[in-house]
């Protein structure tokens, strides 16, 4: 399903080859969150996909964790931006924006958000992983989601 999806809305989609089980259970393992059920679906099917220019439209497991970890874990970003405990980044706009589910009591399970890294501020964007693909596809532009 995702495939095709993504397929039919981007038509430079670029497929990497599904993610094992346990590749998706290790960004559980690392990140201490669950995986949203519509992700860990994706990335069964394909581990990550690149679009528009080669900007990370939805981040390979590997991506998740390395992005994840090392925002979490920057020093100079505690002192920058709020905490990004909640957030589990999946993607990117290709200019230093970043797409995330939020985890907790901010955000309902399923929502994507947007994380502006010249502001620091996380705005709702789409109330699903199918609506975010949509949506980012419908729009023109690096900025859509503004």
């Amino acid at each position: 399903m995702w495939r095709k999806l993504i397929g039919r809305l981007y038509g430079d989609a670029e497929f990497a080859a599904p993610a094992s089980d346990e590749e998706i259970d290790e960004i559980e393992r690392r990140l201490g969150q669950a995986v949203p059920d519509e992700l860990r679906e994706l990335l069964r099917q394909t581990n990550g996909v690149r679009a528009e220019y080669g900007s990370g439209l939805v981040w390979s497991a590997q991506e998740i964790i390395k992005e994840n970890t090392e925002f979490r874990g920057s020093a100079d970003f505690a002192e920058l931006y709020m905490p990004f405990d909640q957030l589990m980044f999946i993607g990117d706009n290709g200019g230093g924006d970043q797409f995330a589910y939020v985890q907790g009591p901010s955000g309902r399970p399923g929502d994507v958000f947007v994380w502006d890294h010249e502001t620091d501020e996380r705005k709702w964007i789409a109330n699903s992983l199918e609506d975010y693909l949509q949506r980012r596809a419908d729009a023109a532009g690096d900025d859509w989601y503004k």
